[in-house]
Parts: structure tokens; C-alpha cells; sequence
């Protein structure tokens, strides 16, 4: 058995959380109860979500292309495969996200999903073959790319010999309390997600994988309306707050 009985003492609820918890699921209901939407309109939706996570999932890491390029690029995949990192990692992500909307219940959160998650991600990137689906072997730093190029040092994650069995716990602790249901689903993701970003199991594509993870728990654990909301979209307006809680919460990680 793995030893995750730490990662209860850290979740700490206060009231401020427990009341943005309580919109967050108020909205859940009202979709569920009350929109009823015409399966041409949630398609469509749902195309448009997959053009604008996909596109501010990589500009939130330093991508250029805008929405109407992004979508010039999928519309066009089938004819023309997309050239440079921008498009490569567009390309990966919309991938991997639309995969997650249409089949997020068979999917399972475990190692072998999340190396699947991560070739997928990687799979058009050429600078990436060597590594893509594998956990790192090397120091990774997590750093922060600013309007001017200045790149700061957010924090140092777990070394390459600890990234399998630290993986090995947080998904042992995730799909346990998932099952117990005793802890609020949200904070069992918040959790997840912090731990994932504090290992950085990959080389690279954690923080694009993270947020398609994200869209995948809230999938599995009732919050049927995140294909047709971006999430993404919503971090890159809050981009230097994302990054700010991003270095508070990884500077006490392991305290």
C-alpha cells in the first residue's frame, strides 16, 4: 500500500473555500436542472470550447497563436499537419482535451492513462519524441516567462528517482478518497493537481496535462458542463494570479 495519509492533514477548509465550493456546485445544479440545450448547440459549443481551451492552455506557457489561428489550424489538421512548437502543442492539446470530453467515463485515472495522456499531448511536438509518454530523467525547473523574456524560477520539483513512487501515492490517495467520498470532490482535484505540478513527472507539456486533468476529474466526479465552459480561458485572464498561487503553494509543499 502506498503512504498517502498525509496528503488528509493537508487539506485545510476554510470558509471562504467551503462558500466558492458552494457556487461552484450551485451552478452544477442549475445546469443539470434546469438547461436544456438541442445536441446541435452543445456541439457546437463544445467545438468552441476546444478551440479556445486549446488556445489558451499553450499561451498561458508562451504559445502566440490566437483563437482565429487556432482554429484555422484544427479545421485544417486533417490536409496539413501543423509546423513549429506553437501549432505542435496546440494541435497535441486539442487532441487530448476533445478525447477527454467524449470519453472521460471509460477513462481511469492511473499511470498508464496519464503516460497515454502525455504521448497524446506530445504526439505532434518533433522535439519531444525521445520523451513523450515517459517520466523525466532529468532536473526539470519550473519557471515563469515574462512579457519582457525574463524567465524566473517558480521552484525546483521532485528529483527523476522519486517521481514513479511519489506519482504511485498521490493516484493511490486520489482514487481512495474518490471512492470514500467523504472529502468534497473539488478539494480531492485541487489536491491532486498541486501534487501533480510539485512532482513534474514529464520533461515537459505538465502544466497543459494538469489542466487537461483537471477538465477530467470534474468530468468524472459530476461537473457535466466543463466541455462547454473554458476552464483554460479562465486562468490565462487570471494568468499572474495563477502563477502567483502557483509559487506560494509549491514553496510549503512537503512541510
Amino acid at each position: 500500500m502506498s503512504d498517502s495519509s498525509h496528503f488528509n492533514n493537508r487539506i485545510k477548509t476554510t470558509g471562504e473555500i467551503l462558500k466558492k465550493i458552494g457556487w461552484i456546485d450551485e451552478f452544477k445544479g442549475l445546469w443539470q436542472g434546469s438547461l436544456r440545450l438541442s445536441p446541435q448547440v452543445l456541439s457546437r459549443l463544445k467545438q468552441s470550447v476546444l478551440i479556445t481551451s486549446s488556445g489558451a492552455s499553450t499561451r498561458i506557457e508562451g504559445s502566440k497563436l490566437d483563437d482565429e489561428e487556432v482554429a484555422r489550424l484544427l479545421r485544417g489538421l486533417q490536409t496539413q499537419p501543423p509546423i513549429g512548437r506553437d501549432e505542435q502543442e496546440v494541435a497535441g492539446y486539442a487532441d487530448l482535451l476533445g478525447r477527454i470530453f467524449d470519453n472521460y467515463k471509460t477513462f481511469k485515472l492511473t499511470e498508464g492513462q496519464i503516460l497515454q495522456f502525455h504521448e497524446i499531448e506530445l504526439h505532434f511536438s518533433e522535439k519531444d519524441t525521445a520523451h513523450k509518454g515517459k517520466y523525466k530523467m532529468k532536473d526539470n525547473k519550473v519557471i515563469m516567462k515574462k512579457e519582457n523574456g525574463v524567465e524566473i524560477v517558480l521552484f525546483e520539483p521532485t528529483p527523476p528517482w522519486l517521481v514513479k513512487k511519489e506519482m504511485d501515492d498521490v493516484l493511490f490517495w486520489t482514487n481512495e478518497e474518490l471512492d470514500k467520498g467523504q472529502l468534497h470532490p473539488l478539494m480531492i482535484t485541487a489536491n491532486f493537481i498541486f501534487e501533480f505540478l510539485a512532482i513534474h513527472p514529464f520533461s515537459d507539456g505538465n502544466g497543459r496535462l494538469s489542466r487537461a486533468l483537471t477538465n477530467l476529474l470534474m468530468l468524472k466526479t459530476g461537473y457535466s458542463y466543463i466541455p462547454y465552459v473554458s476552464m483554460e480561458e479562465i486562468i490565462e485572464e487570471r494568468r499572474p494570479d495563477y502563477y502567483l498561487s502557483l509559487r506560494a503553494t509549491q514553496n510549503n509543499h512537503k512541510t
